[in-house]
């Protein structure tokens, strides 16, 4: 079969669900399967707006954003809200149209919105007959995710299946997966050796840091509170974070730029502070990591961080003071650790990729 997979590279959640499917696809199948950024399908002026706008309005106007992602979400507005996508998507996404009708893929699945409305739209137009399989890359479920025409929702959880079906879609529509993780965060590792191979000392306490790919966050001030513990910082795609701790010499911080191997650090660690988006938290959940979220994006973050304290999982809403607090209980308290391992594994689904792949068929 002819299997496209399509994501958005606005914010690098959504690429990375996309890249953990399509390998897994290229490893366990033998369909020809291809993996495309939706908007390098747009016109360049549309892609370098939706990427930049994005990244202004969670950095700097995040309640805008706040604004803007409750309003979306309103029932009785949903009707309107989905003319006005289709028409802003059909002039924005014509390249991206063209495509799935000359190729007319088997299957699409998306893992991106915008991407999700396109193939519906185009599926109710019987303009394409592909199988749309639409991953829900949070673990709430905005309206703005729904297409009438998808074939599959594969969603995080129990919670995300029942928000989808108070939206009206069909039960046998939805499968509960997990989020997609690329199958090396399930590799095993000796944790002592991989530590003295990544240059961190074998025996201290280690704390990852992730700041996200735009590097945001309180950053500088956490480190400093953790001087005791050994910490590792991912700064991501932020050189200026980066090359700021750098200069401050940390003692017991290493300090990292974008990095390929985040489920060697993910594993090396015994707790993670992040911003709680959906891939950076199944990532953590896969490798049993307990959480502390940070800087969370009102909307869809902060809705994450709803869902998860269902479970019982993850520490958010904390001062800077709280943060290293919580870091030094889950460092001296080994049954408050061994807890917090626990509720993970009511929620972490690590072999969610071959649960998207059976919905192929």
């Amino acid at each position: 079969m002819k299997i496209l997979i399509v994501h958005a590279s606005a914010g690098a959640g959504h690429s990375k669900a996309a890249e953990a499917v399509f390998n897994g696809l290229k490893k366990h199948t033998t369909h020809d399967v291809r993996c495309v950024d939706v908007l390098d399908h747009t016109n360049p002026f549309y892609k370098d707006l939706y990427r930049k706008t994005y990244i202004i309005l969670i950095s700097h106007l995040s309640l805008v954003w706040a604004f803007f992602f409750w309003l979306a979400d309103i029932r009785l507005l949903l009707p309107l809200v989905q003319v006005v996508r289709r028409v802003f998507n059909h002039i924005n996404g014509r390249r991206f149209e063209a495509f799935l009708t000359q190729e007319n893929f088997d299957y699409v699945i998306t893992t991106h919105f915008f991407s999700t409305e396109v193939v519906s739209a185009l599926k109710g137009e019987k303009k394409i007959t592909s199988k749309l399989i639409c991953v829900v890359t949070d673990y709430d479920a905005h309206s703005i995710w729904l297409g009438q025409h998808v074939d599959h929702y594969a969603v995080a959880c129990a919670y995300t299946k029942n928000k989808l079906l108070s939206l009206g879609v069909d039960e046998e529509k939805i499968a509960v997966t997990g989020i997609p993780v690329d199958e090396k965060f399930l590799t095993s590792y000796e944790k002592g050796s991989l530590r003295s191979r990544l240059g961190l000392k074998p025996d201290m306490f280690t704390v990852l840091i992730a700041t996200g790919s735009f590097g945001i966050g309180p950053i500088e001030d956490i480190v400093r509170q953790l001087s005791d513990i050994q910490c590792v910082v991912v700064c991501g795609h932020n050189q200026k974070l980066c090359t700021t701790l750098s200069a401050q010499q940390f003692p017991n911080a290493k300090i990292c730029g974008f990095i390929n191997n985040m489920q060697e650090y993910m594993m090396a660690a015994d707790a993670l502070i992040t911003k709680p988006g959906g891939l950076s938290i199944s990532e953590a959940l896969a490798v049993g990591l307990p959480l502390i979220f940070f800087s969370a994006i009102p909307g869809q973050e902060t809705n994450n961080i709803k869902v998860l304290q269902e479970f019982g999982v993850g520490a958010s809403g904390l001062s800077i003071e709280g943060i290293a607090a919580e870091i030094h209980k889950l460092s001296n308290d080994p049954m408050y650790l061994k807890n917090a391992k626990t509720n993970i594994e009511k929620i972490a689904r690590p072999h969610s990729v071959c649960d998207i792949i059976k919905l192929i068929s």
